[in-house]
């Protein structure tokens, strides 16, 4: 039986519950109603639960997406997702700044730590924290200070917590033979492609035009396979985005915002209105937030002579809105990892807070663990890559974020030690587009004349 993920609407009405008491909706009476039918919850991590509803309770879980929608949010005023409205609330958002000076090496160098840092959360998504700290340790390598092997792991444990399935065969030390494909460097591809066609005052639509031009939908996940369906069924944006979409605050739309600061380099209030275009066609509220602040904080790290990463991570802040959750957990996160040296301490402080009430792929816990990580590490390359992928949840897309943030304060791909970047061989698997087999200096080339283009 084939059980897609990510848009079962008995599956979906679970995940719009958690998300409508993350943001204030009082959805006890749907709730109630849900469960008197035999609804369950949502799957905790698999995309799909095993067999699918009968056609009563479809129907009816479908009834109650569109009856959440209608909720009211007391959070809507405090965490806008319209850009006018966003910037309305942030008093420090950057002024204009002229194009800075990126240098392709600099791009390379984003690529590559972007690369590595999800290769190095690969085989670990989706396994609980506890796992990821026992497999590391066992294999000598705790923290990760090199990628996951099987090697010297003890059999009992590889059973109790098994490498990601679609990931281990590609992304152990082991087996490593050039970076495998993800769509987290599938997403920076395909805005490289939008880009050309379009330049940087691309609009939604062209992101939707592009997405469906290139992207195959199956290698799309929560809500870029909802807003995906949602065009197929002739929806525009930005109703792609809300209509029957639990995961619209989760990472994907963050996991897309670093080439919109690699062509902003030094104007991240730039950068974040790129992002901020992008996002819409799939996410809300907090989730274009993290989007926004990931494009901000990249675009600060992009130009030769940037700021240290501490800077870089208020200029991110700035074009967030000040009272908004995503907001208030990075703030919260910086702290923790200002206060504590060891890293394990502060990743359980964050898991006690987070983990509660959010989904391992929800963008605020993430988007304040990727915060945490670049304060402790202070930018280092290693230790950054090292700590964020310790900390669980998303370890992929955090590992791909952080790694390039943390590559371009590098500023070079000699800069990045040679054990990460040398068993990538320069070249990248996708299904996009023709980039199947680029190397990183080339993508580096490609995004640089993209970033100086009038």
């Amino acid at each position: 039986m084939l059980r897609l993920t990510w848009v079962q609407p008995e599956d979906l009405v679970g995940h719009e519950l958690r998300q409508a008491r993350l943001d204030g909706r009082d959805a006890s009476a749907v709730a109630a109603r849900w469960r008197e039918a035999g609804g369950g919850e949502a799957p905790a991590r698999a995309g799909a639960s095993p067999g699918p509803a009968s056609p009563r309770l479809r129907r009816l879980a479908e009834d109650l997406l569109d009856e959440l929608a209608g909720l009211p949010s007391p959070l809507a005023a405090a965490e806008p997702t319209e850009l006018g409205r966003i910037r309305a609330l942030c008093p420090d958002w950057p002024a204009p700044h002229p194009a800075a000076r990126v240098p392709p090496e600099r791009l390379e160098a984003a690529w590559l730590g972007r690369a590595v840092g999800c290769l190095l959360g690969k085989p670990v998504e989706k396994l609980p924290l506890t796992g990821i700290r026992q497999l590391g340790r066992a294999a000598g390598n705790w923290p990760p200070t090199a990628y996951f092997t099987a090697r010297g792991v003890p059999r009992d444990l590889l059973t109790a917590y098994p490498w990601n399935r679609r990931s281990a065969p590609t992304s152990l030390a082991e087996n490593i033979d050039g970076m495998p494909e993800d769509d987290d460097l599938n997403y920076p591809l395909l805005n490289l492609l939008l880009l050309q066609r379009h330049g940087r005052a691309f609009t939604t639509d062209d992101v939707a035009r592009a997405w469906l031009d290139e992207l195959p939908p199956g290698r799309t996940f929560t809500a870029e396979r909802v807003a995906l369906r949602n065009l197929l069924s002739g929806l525009e944006p930005p109703h792609t985005a809300r209509h029957r979409n639990p995961f619209r605050e989760w990472i994907g739309a963050l996991i897309r915002a670093d080439v919109h600061g690699w062509t902003n380099p030094g104007d991240p209030g730039a950068a974040a209105g790129q992002a901020h275009r992008d996002a819409v066609l799939s996410h809300t509220a907090g989730g274009v937030h993290a989007a926004m602040f990931a494009a901000a904080v990249v675009a600060s790290a992009a130009p030769a002579g940037a700021p240290d990463v501490h800077a870089c991570l208020r200029a991110g802040l700035a074009v967030v809105p000040p009272g908004s959750r995503l907001a208030g957990a990075v703030r919260h996160a910086v702290r923790l990892a200002g206060a504590h040296d060891d890293f394990d301490t502060v990743v359980d402080r964050l898991h006690a807070v987070h983990s509660p009430a959010h989904h391992w792929v929800h963008a605020v816990p993430n988007t304040a663990l990727i915060a945490a990580a670049l304060t402790h590490a202070d930018g280092d390359f290693t230790g950054s890559v090292s700590r964020v992928v310790s900390g669980g949840w998303d370890t992929d897309s955090n590992g791909a974020t952080v790694g390039g943030v943390a590559g371009l304060l590098a500023g070079s791909p000699a800069a990045l030690p040679e054990h990460w970047t040398a068993p990538l061989k320069n070249r990248l698997a996708t299904s996009v587009g023709d980039f199947d087999g680029t190397g990183f200096d080339t993508l580096a080339q490609l995004t640089h004349r993209e970033a100086t283009r009038p």
